[in-house]
């Protein structure tokens, strides 16, 4: 890999686009309690991602302090982001993470200039926000009072318990501007849990997590997604999953089936060969060549399958936003509320992270995942 061997103060004419000098990557950090894992600690550019949209909605505008993930998810769909970086979709997605260790800062200075319109910014729609490296960081207590400061309103879509720290602060933000949760909970089988999604809270820990969103105040929708043929598509396992979000407090679900977009689909295939040889055959059919999405007949069966289970447990079915691929914003449509920054940052009892100057590199063209 490129940054072995990196000496601060020493340019690198080498080196990746938007990291020609090192001295602007501070450190690689590896420590005990993340073994094997590599946190390269770089100074950002820019925090707000700018993501094209459809004519109707031109754009969104998402934030991500991390680049790669310890939940190490085996269908991520932004795999294959760590290719630009010179690193694979695969292990190094998983273990080679970049932490924009300044972000809060950078956001500060872009949400103060007179062009920001105080449009809807996700987090959580390309790597998760609140995966463990966030409790080494902390990065998003400064993200959320720039945010709420500045007036602009936020979702956050997590597979991470962690979530549970920010919510005082996520509570004050709320009193200033619109701010909507939703947790990422796929699988209702334990050992498939482990297994598909290695490095993520079990599933019982993220309905604790909505649970406590709920008590606190916050309407909390659940993505149920990716649904995966023939593995959590049986009407029992739906069953289970809503039975047990509603449980929970949920109060929206979001669905999709399984999509699999470029470098995803081999690492998808090793492991299903691996656990599940058997299918296969079954998933070469439905996703044949270069083809990323489950054919349009599952889709249609898959959704008169789960709409009925959705209204039998009174739960709502969630909006996804079309261009981030996050939880609809309420704010849309209201007009945005100005916030005075320090009242949310006394919420905070966490210590801001500083430091990054690495803006968002492109994204493989990966769309949001259809909603069906």
């Amino acid at each position: 890999m490129r940054w072995n061997g990196q000496e601060l103060g020493v340019d690198q004419p080498d080196a990746l686009p938007g990291l020609a000098r090192l001295n602007n990557l501070v450190r690689s950090v590896q420590t005990p309690e993340f073994a094997g894992v590599t946190f390269h600690e770089v100074l950002a550019k820019s925090a707000l991602n700018k993501v094209p949209g459809q004519s109707y909605v031109p754009f969104g505008w998402t934030i991500n302090p991390y680049r790669g993930c310890t939940h190490a998810c085996v269908y991520c769909f932004a795999r294959p982001t760590h290719n630009y970086l010179d690193l694979d979709a695969g292990h190094d997605f998983d273990r080679q993470i970049i932490v924009k260790v300044n972000v809060a800062d950078v956001l500060r200075r872009e949400l103060a200039r007179p062009s920001w319109r105080h449009e809807p910014v996700a987090l959580g729609t390309n790597t998760d926000p609140y995966q463990r490296a966030e409790g080494r960081y902390s990065l998003m207590p400064g993200i959320i009072e720039a945010l709420a400061g500045s007036g602009t309103p936020f979702s956050v879509l997590t597979k991470g318990t962690l979530l549970r720290r920010d919510l005082p602060i996520l509570a004050a933000a709320r009193e200033h501007v619109a701010v909507d949760l939703a947790m990422s909970i796929a699988v209702y089988d334990d050992e498939l849990q482990q297994s598909i999604e290695p490095g993520t809270p079990t599933t019982a820990a993220r309905l604790a997590t909505v649970t406590a969103a709920r008590d606190a105040g916050f309407d909390c929708s659940v993505f149920l997604m990716p649904i995966l043929p023939y593995l959590t598509d049986t009407r029992a396992h739906l069953d289970e999953a809503l039975r047990r979000a509603k449980a929970a407090g949920a109060t929206s679900v979001i669905y999709s089936a399984l999509h699999l977009r470029g470098a995803v689909k081999p690492w998808f295939f090793g492991w299903l060969g691996r656990e599940h040889p058997e299918l296969v055959p079954r998933y070469r059919a439905m996703y044949p060549g270069a083809s990323a999405y489950a054919p349009a007949e599952y889709r249609e069966w898959l959704a008169e399958r789960i709409r009925p289970l959705i209204r039998a447990h009174r739960l709502e079915r969630g909006r996804e936003d079309s261009v981030t691929g996050g939880v609809r914003s309420s704010a849309l449509g209201r007009r945005p509320r100005r916030a005075a920054a320090a009242t949310i940052a006394d919420a905070s009892a966490s210590p801001i992270g500083r430091s990054s100057e690495l803006g968002d590199l492109p994204l493989d063209a990966a769309a949001p995942a259809m909603l069906f």
